[in-house]
């Protein structure tokens, strides 16, 4: 075993890894990228089926990203915004405001999807303090996941993930999650996602004048497993917000920049929130960044005398590397024919799924634009799941690197979202390698 080896597993803490399971294999070290594809230090390569946690877009070492970080790296690396300006910021946030959903006009920036959503919280609690009103709970959906800071847990929905923090937790609403496959209210797929938005409403109406915003995923919840929601959900959640006053706070942290096949999720039902976070691809998977788009009349209200100050922010707020890089991608992503030319592919992902999905093991396959979870079952019919302790969706990811395929399951669910940059033959690879890993673990 290497010294880069034995040294990862005696130094380094791994995210959401049991370590004690980790220190028993020996790591995949990754030494090098193109494209759509790993290579690691014993020359092995990987389609990267999961776009690296779900932050690379275009590939690996695309040639215009490449360039913009060495443009931007022979300027200066970095200078705070706290009081200063720099050009790529702005330049991101003029970017930003143009290709947003309309009435989205100022841009705060941070550094991880679960600081975008920290100030998401922060400033619709304090929105609602200048104006007079105490106003400290949201409604979330159930099975959503915002991050990993406190207040992120705290709309967030999924004990398995974050249960051991309970006592530091803020206190929540909470409204069925509206997807059809394992409906929360025990409903028929036609008729589960307007009751769930029936629910939302109904606690909207019997808490008004207390709940500060809805938060919430549009059209799929990821970290859940890929959840895809009923068509209409998302405009029916925008028309009771607006009903009942309640700020709208739309977390695109993970499907934004194209990954539905839109350039923003909540464009597809012709939605405009009041507040949108932002991270993952912003970068391209290059650098940490993330932002928090809100209205006019949000950013009107913190204006004044210090006391009306949102003091939030951190060392590398608005980074020049990060800004200059994310300008870049979202360039290739807002070039005219770029989602044109991803359609085959998406269709191409879609059709092998369809494969797939005969398998005895599969009981559901999700899927929205270049986004697909497919989730394993111990019996179809009855959709039983199996054991945690069998870890079934670990050990079908294990055999797919034995095929050239690295991707990560969302416990039982195995999630394909590759990057933009992969062939239709690439799309065929991935279904073809989980195939064979399928049958290697579940005959």
């Amino acid at each position: 075993m290497s010294d880069i080896c034995r040294d990862d597993r005696r130094l380094v803490w791994h995210p959401f890894t049991q370590m004690a399971d980790y220190e028993d294999s020996e790591p995949v070290v990754v030494e090098s990228a193109q494209g759509a594809w790993l290579t690691d230090t014993r020359g092995r390569r990987y389609l990267d089926a999961n776009s690296s946690l779900w932050v690379n877009l275009h590939g690996h070492r695309h040639p215009a990203l490449d360039a913009a970080v060495r443009d931007q790296l022979a300027k200066v690396a970095h200078s705070t915004l706290l009081g200063l300006a720099n050009a790529p910021s702005v330049e991101l946030a003029r970017l930003l405001v143009d290709a947003a959903p309309p009435g989205l006009a100022h841009v705060f920036y941070s550094d991880s999807g679960s600081e975008a959503v920290e100030v998401a919280l922060k400033i619709a609690f304090q929105y609602w303090k200048l104006r007079g009103e105490d106003r400290r709970l949201f409604l979330k959906l159930q099975n959503g996941y915002h991050g990993d800071t406190l207040g992120a847990v705290s709309v967030g929905g999924m004990p398995l993930f974050h249960g051991v923090w309970g006592p530091l937790l803020f206190e929540t609403l909470a409204a069925p999650c509206p997807s059809c496959y394992r409906c929360q209210l025990g409903l028929e797929p036609s008729t589960c996602g307007m009751a769930c938005a029936d629910v939302l409403e109904r606690l909207l109406k019997e808490h008004r004048g207390r709940v500060a915003a809805v938060i919430m995923e549009p059209l799929i919840q990821m970290a859940a497993g890929m959840l895809t929601h009923p068509p209409g959900y998302l405009r029916r959640v925008r028309e009771a917000t607006e009903e009942a006053g309640v700020l709208l706070i739309i977390d695109e942290v993970a499907t934004g920049f194209g990954r539905t096949g839109r350039l923003f999720a909540c464009e597809h039902e012709g939605v405009s929130p009041d507040v949108l976070c932002l991270a993952k691809g912003i970068t391209g998977g290059y650098l940490p960044l993330s932002a928090t788009l809100v209205t006019d009349e949000i950013y009107e209200t913190f204006k004044g005398d210090s006391s009306r100050t949102f003091f939030h922010g951190h060392s590398y707020t608005g980074n020049q590397l990060a800004s200059a890089v994310a300008v870049a991608s979202l360039e290739l992503l807002c070039r005219e024919g770029f989602f044109w030319e991803l359609a085959p592919k998406m269709d191409a992902l879609r059709d092998g799924l369809a494969e797939l999905a005969g398998h005895p093991a599969v009981g559901d396959v999700r899927r929205c634009g270049f986004v697909a979870g497919i989730e394993l079952v111990r019996n179809r019919g009855t959709k039983e799941l199996f054991p945690e302790a069998d870890r079934v969706g670990w050990r079908v990811c294990a055999a797919a690197r034995g095929h050239g395929v690295m991707t990560r399951p969302l416990g039982d669910v195995v999630v394909v979202m590759p990057p933009y940059c992969v062939t239709q033959e690439e799309v065929a690879a991935i279904v073809s390698g989980l195939s064979a890993a399928l049958r290697e673990v579940l005959g």
